[in-house]
């Protein structure tokens, strides 16, 4: 079976557009969470949010360009151009497109668009009867998610396989669980492949109030996303996207790329129990570690770091508390867990795969980001979970997870490439 490899990183995210500012945020441990510009929020249960610093022209985009995507396809763009140039795979797609994939993940696909067309045609809401003359030329685009997908691999120039994830917070890694499936299958050797998400407008914030999952900490948003600490009061909504190179690992050394890490699995369970609620014992998350672990052929000794889903709501931590307990046996009160959702919040179907693309910047790196914070661990959460400050260390396996409303668990393990090639 063909091994996949990374040998490319693009990332958009809360305080840092580019992979490198994303990576000098994480180990410095500042916090990109602040209250809500976007939109008027002030009526809102939670004011607060993790936003990207984003000025399109400042990537290339002009003003019809901004009418017609998406701010979350905009994002993808950003990310994708950003990773190929990383993996320097450009002319190889240019030469074989029929060989290059793209899976991308997003959980609520171009809602930022779709809500603001949908204001527009209707008279804010004060009418059923739409005007369709009064609609922008890419509503169509704004209406169906796998558009994001789509403009990806039109700018990418991939005539491969081309699909779109949406599996709620677990979406962009299951998007590149996807991608790597198309390589060890045969159908690709590359796939340009994350998740992308732009969730912070009123639609969205007010599904989050309703379920009131959001932090309330409206005097303090620089410090409101908490994960397992004792006084954290839910997550901080947050946007962004990361886009990884996937490559068959043959092809990769054929034109000497240097890989960040080789994907060595990607497992997906389902809890089958409810929308928002976990079944107690945590037993299908673990059982997706575990199953990703048997897929590495890794044991849980061999793990050197868990990015952790770690979106900062009380039951959530409690329970990945409990699955890596469960899923490591005495390992997981060895091995360091942080989460990066402390410093860029939780930007939903994106957000597994930004965690992945710090977890291989952690290889490339040796560093462990931390979890910022946490300054009261919650006696419950009683693993080592990383507080404030990034430890250097050898990490030479990553364990990420994610978690989702409906019952979606998801587990991946990045290895170091010398590692796996000597085994």
């Amino acid at each position: 079976m063909n091994r996949v490899v990374i040998t490319g990183i693009g990332v958009v995210a809360p305080g840092a557009v580019g992979t490198a500012g994303f990576w000098d945020l994480l180990t410095v441990g500042r916090t990109a969470t602040r209250r809500v510009t976007l939109f008027d929020a002030c009526g809102y249960r939670s004011r607060v949010a993790a936003e990207v610093d984003f000025t399109p022209a400042a990537h290339g985009f002009d003003l019809a360009d901004t009418e017609r995507l998406d701010r979350a396809a905009q994002f993808a763009l950003v990310a994708a151009r950003e990773a190929v140039a990383d993996s320097g795979v450009a002319d190889r797609i240019g030469r074989n497109p029929l060989r290059t994939g793209v899976s991308l993940g997003s959980a609520i696909g171009c809602t930022t668009s779709l809500a603001t067309q949908y204001a527009i045609l209707s008279d804010c809401g004060t009418t059923w009867t739409l005007d369709h003359t009064e609609a922008a030329e890419s509503l169509y685009d704004y209406f169906v998610p796998s558009s994001l997908a789509a403009t990806v691999a039109r700018d990418r120039g991939a005539q491969g396989p081309v699909a779109l994830v949406s599996s709620g917070c677990t979406s962009g890694l299951d998007a590149v669980g996807h991608g790597a499936d198309l390589i060890r299958e045969g159908s690709a050797d590359i796939v340009v492949a994350g998740g992308t998400e732009a969730p912070i407008v009123p639609i969205a914030m007010a599904c989050f109030d309703r379920l009131r999952l959001t932090s309330s900490r409206n005097d303090d948003p620089a410090t409101a996303s908490r994960p397992f600490d004792r006084t954290r009061d839910g997550f901080v909504l947050g946007e962004g996207a990361a886009v990884l190179v996937l490559e068959e690992l043959e092809h990769a050394r054929r034109r000497g790329a240097r890989p960040y890490a080789e994907l060595s699995a990607v497992t997906a369970h389902s809890s089958a129990h409810h929308m928002t609620g976990l079944r107690p014992g945590a037993l299908e998350m673990a059982d997706a570690i575990r199953a990703a672990l048997d897929q590495a052929r890794l044991n849980p000794a061999d793990v050197d770091y868990i990015s952790a889903h770690g979106a900062g709501t009380r039951h959530n931590d409690r329970h990945e508390t409990h699955a890596l307990k469960e899923s490591l046996g005495g390992s997981a009160h060895r091995v360091p867990v942080s989460s990066i959702k402390s410093m860029i919040g939780h930007a939903l179907g994106a957000a597994g795969a930004l965690d992945l693309a710090a977890s291989a910047l952690a290889i490339r790196h040796d560093t462990v980001p931390p979890t910022a914070n946490l300054h009261e661990p919650d006696p419950t959460c009683d693993l080592d979970y990383t507080p404030l400050f990034a430890r250097e260390q050898r990490t030479s396996t990553v364990l990420t997870v994610a978690s989702g409303f409906g019952g979606f668990h998801t587990a991946a393990v990045l290895t170091r490439p010398q590692l796996k090639e000597a085994a």
